[in-house]
């Protein structure tokens, strides 16, 4: 293996070495940036005599959150502190606070806070960032994956202003690399990427320059761990061998866990097949827990296909105890089985319709007595009190079927379930209307 200094320039990781330093240096994220936008306007007011207004950067992973905060900080000389939400506690922002206050009425200089995964500081430990945001002792950076409306105290919210950071676009991920394998706090020119291997870099990293990076650092060091002479090349097939799986932007905790699970049902409701096993394709790579697709499945049976085909629910249920007994990754077979199954099926929500009003009626009192004729009359003294008199055994009926009241008066007239003209249920419907013909005798 010949020596490659510009590999091991450090012990650092390369996306950590190829942080922006500024904000001209960040690729993407040019509708934030523009002359006078808020975050330009921050990082250049180094007097602060503009006054200065917290933020809170929502945005997937990998698209510049933390690196806007440093650059704002490094460009306005002001103080920088930052505090990650997984480790840090009330006490912990309390302290910034009281030290964030000594310093601008002792020197004069202010501080930005950087708070990473704010979403997951507890409403106390929010609360304890509002005395310094609204006094303006510091400007709060926060960053987030996961949408802000859900997971910041409205308090705070209304305090700062709400920037959304897109997905890095396959030109911007170009740019970071590019800058990497050529920069002298990068790879410094020590390797060649060939093109099929910077495509396949880019689309890996879907969308997160953090991801890139990471990927370009192990495909170089394979490259130079098997080359003996000469300039290393990375390769496609160096990627793919240094890069196990793709690098799929996918928090099981965050907003993307429920977008892909939300497009994965709305694909198998629309019928769409090859969208729903792509969806199903991501949460299977993404490490999704198989039983909670599982359960997803098994709604979706009975809530978009129900009784325009009831066997929907069989096979449902069938995948679920499939997974469950042979497990992963074999059991990806039978979920995407049981997928193509739904999302090729007719489909209704009659079924689930029907429970929901029925559901609103109980609630709104429409409820009424059970008819006498219907009641309980094996305990001793029911018959006395009229139980079960009258009552018509349909079995004894030559259809199996005769004309008797079960719903209660007030609800006589209720129709719950009203069957399409999909799939099963176009017998169903047909059969229906004879059956209510006969028991209402109308």
């Amino acid at each position: 293996m010949v020596d490659q200094p510009g590999l091991y320039s450090g012990t650092s990781p390369l996306a950590v070495r190829m942080r922006p330093r500024t904000l001209d240096e960040l690729a993407g994220q040019k509708h934030l940036l523009g002359p006078g936008s808020p975050l330009v306007t921050l990082a250049s007011d180094i007097t602060g005599e503009q006054g200065a207004t917290s933020v809170i950067l929502w945005g997937p992973p990998g698209t510049g959150k933390t690196t806007i905060a440093k650059a704002i900080a490094q460009s306005s000389g002001r103080k920088f502190v930052e505090l990650s939400a997984v480790t840090a506690g009330v006490k912990d922002v309390r302290e910034v606070m009281q030290q964030a206050l000594s310093s601008r009425d002792l020197y004069g200089k202010s501080t930005v806070l950087f708070l990473d995964e704010i979403h997951r500081f507890s409403k106390a430990q929010q609360d304890a960032l509002l005395p310094g945001v609204e006094n303006g002792w510091v400007i709060l950076v926060a960053a987030t994956t996961e949408n802000p409306s859900f997971s910041v105290i409205s308090p705070l919210l209304s305090r700062s202003l709400l920037l959304t950071l897109e997905t890095l676009t396959d030109d911007d991920l170009g740019t970071v690399i590019d800058r990497a394998v050529g920069d002298s706090r990068g790879l410094g020119g020590a390797v060649e990427l060939d093109p099929d291997a910077r495509s396949a870099i880019i689309r890996l990293a879907s969308g997160d320059a953090r991801r890139a990076l990471t990927a370009l650092e192990a495909s170089a060091a394979s490259a130079a761990a098997s080359t003996s002479e000469g300039k290393p090349l990375v390769t496609a097939d160096i990627v793919a061998a240094a890069v196990d799986r793709a690098l799929l932007r996918y928090d099981r905790q965050g907003d993307e866990h429920y977008d892909v699970i939300s497009a994965f049902i709305k694909s198998v409701r629309g019928s769409d097949v090859d969208a729903s096993i792509h969806y199903l394709a991501r949460m299977i790579e993404a490490g999704e827990d198989p039983r909670f697709i599982a359960r997803r499945i098994i709604v979706l049976a009975a809530e978009d296909i129900g009784m325009a085909d009831p066997q929907a629910l069989v096979i449902a249920v069938a995948a679920a105890d499939a997974v469950q007994f042979i497990g992963m990754p074999e059991g990806r077979i039978p979920l995407a089985e049981a997928v193509t199954y739904l999302a090729t099926a007719p489909k209704s929500n009659a079924a689930y319709l029907a429970i929901d009003q029925a559901i609103a009626d109980v609630r709104a009192g429409r409820i009424g007595r059970v008819p006498a004729h219907l009641r309980d009359a094996h305990y001793s003294g029911a018959k006395k009190l009229g139980h079960g008199k009258g009552y018509r055994y349909p079995h004894d009926a030559e259809l199996g079927v005769l004309e008797q009241q079960y719903a209660p008066d007030e609800l006589t007239d209720a129709r719950y379930y009203e069957p399409t003209d999909h799939g099963n249920e176009r017998d169903v419907s047909a059969r229906l209307e004879k059956l209510r013909r006969i028991i209402h005798r109308r």
